[in-house]
């Protein structure tokens, strides 16, 4: 072990120099003849299957797939079939040991674990593509934020529509002043994952409360289950909880998306939807850390997340831009303004609040200017932010040539994941929350510094340094 530990090390420590000194393409030590970039997937069922079509399609940065993990067997099979070369674990610290031909790593686990993975390849000099949301908590997201800005190496947070060309639109609006200076955002989304009663999860839809079996039967959980039940054959359940509590296995948690809204796994749809909802006024507002946080909703419950909830930002003045609310709705809970029909009745949506008007986004693809009279001779400015490639390749470019990333991890998608965070934060603490970020603690409570990490199971370590 501590040979292992030694030669991490010295690669990171390597690794961390060349990039500075020599500049991002530096780090691609492992190109073959034909310059392409070397990838390890962590994990390659899910997203993971997502991002690998789109990180090897034709046109794209040439790649070579040289390594994939996953604990489900039959993911790994299937990925296996399409890239018969690469390497197979189902632990990826194992991975990362025997990564010397690796140039970049992709983690596509569930979020308790990205942390885990992320970091540790951070400090092994390879660049890395996470998906949302990148942490399970705070003090994971921070470590993650660190290591990425001590590398100095392209990161990404797989927020795909952060390159959504009608996400771009509405941030040019919103700098240029379309509608006035912004005080005021609502965020809303109708998907409802976490605890409600069995009516409220028919009403809703909710996969989470009312699960479906592969036979077709359905079932309601409201507790953490009391039974064990054995894992499938193709599972590897131990290394599944990783760094969580050992607990027995349970149809309640998996397959996903049902471990979405146990703590101990997820957050529920705060974390797992503000990474795409939230990231339009993150980026269009210019935030970074709020100031104080609220929430409201049913009583916190120790092991589930709620269906329905509400949290209240507050953030202070950021260069132009005045102090701002940003509130955020799930499930049954929707902004006033909308309960008093004095805008469209979308399920889901996005309302900025200027002082010469507002704008609304009813979905990912399309937004209106309010009072729509008032803007029929609206002139919109020239687009001048680029419409480019996905994130994935982005990722990528930036490995490649040194380009930079929409959402890097040391900064805006680091502080856009601690603020969805914090919003559960306050709701588990039952009361508003002063957020100091640069020493990473709640000033007014202690009730609330349980909630911001945790300890890892025995044998799981963020750090690949001793």
């Amino acid at each position: 072990m501590s040979s292992r530990l030694s030669r991490r090390r010295f690669l990171a420590q390597s690794a961390s120099v060349s990039a500075a000194a020599l500049g991002a393409p530096a780090i691609l030590r492992a190109l073959d003849t034909n310059g392409r970039i070397n990838l390890g997937f962590i994990a390659a069922g899910g997203r993971a299957r997502a991002n690998l079509t789109e990180m090897t399609k034709p046109g794209g940065v040439e790649v070579n797939i040289v390594a994939l993990c996953d604990v489900n067997g039959q993911n790994l099979e299937a990925a296996a079939q399409k890239y018969p070369k690469a390497r197979l674990y189902k632990d990826f610290r194992k991975l990362l040991d025997e990564s010397k031909d690796i140039d970049a790593v992709v983690v596509s686990t569930t979020e308790h674990t990205h942390a885990y993975a992320a970091v540790p390849a951070l400090q092994l000099g390879k660049p890395v593509y996470s998906e949302k949301p990148l942490s399970r908590d705070v003090q994971e997201c921070r470590a993650m934020r660190q290591a990425a800005q001590k590398s100095k190496l392209p990161t990404q947070m797989g927020t795909q529509n952060h390159a959504n060309p009608n996400y771009h639109r509405v941030v040019e609006l919103i700098h240029s002043g379309a509608i006035g200076p912004v005080s005021e955002c609502h965020v809303w989304v109708s998907r409802a994952w976490g605890r409600q009663t069995p009516q409220e999860a028919g009403e809703n839809k909710d996969v989470h409360g009312m699960c479906t079996r592969a036979d077709g039967t359905k079932y309601f959980i409201t507790e953490r289950p009391t039974e064990a039940q054995e894992p499938p054959s193709y599972l590897d359940w131990d290394l599944w909880l990783g760094p969580a509590p050992a607990r027995p296995f349970h149809e309640a948690y998996f397959p996903g998306p049902r471990w979405y809204r146990w703590w101990d796994f997820g957050n529920g749809t705060m974390s797992d939807l503000g990474s795409h909802w939230n990231d339009l006024p993150f980026w269009a507002l210019k935030l970074d850390a709020p100031k104080t946080v609220e929430a409201f909703g049913p009583d916190p419950h120790p092991e589930i997340a709620p269906a329905s909830m509400t949290a209240v930002y507050e953030y202070g003045p950021r260069g132009d831009m005045p102090a701002c609310k940003l509130t955020w709705h799930q499930g049954t809970h929707k902004p006033q303004i909308w309960k008093d029909k004095g805008i469209p009745q979308f399920a889901n949506g996005v309302l900025f609040i200027g002082t010469k008007g507002r704008m609304l986004l009813s979905d990912y693809k399309d937004h209106v200017l309010l009072p729509e009279a008032e803007f029929k001779d609206f002139q919109r400015p020239q687009p001048f932010i680029k419409d480019g490639p996905t994130q994935q390749q982005e990722w990528l470019l930036a490995i490649k040539n040194g380009t930079p990333t929409g959402s890097p991890f040391n900064d805006y998608a680091g502080l856009l994941t601690e603020a969805n965070h914090l919003g559960n934060v306050a709701f588990r603490a039952g009361q508003k929350i002063i957020w100091d970020t640069a020493n990473m603690r709640v000033t007014n409570t202690r009730a609330a510094d349980r909630f911001l990490s945790r300890e890892p199971r025995e044998g799981w370590r963020l750090s690949s340094l001793a």
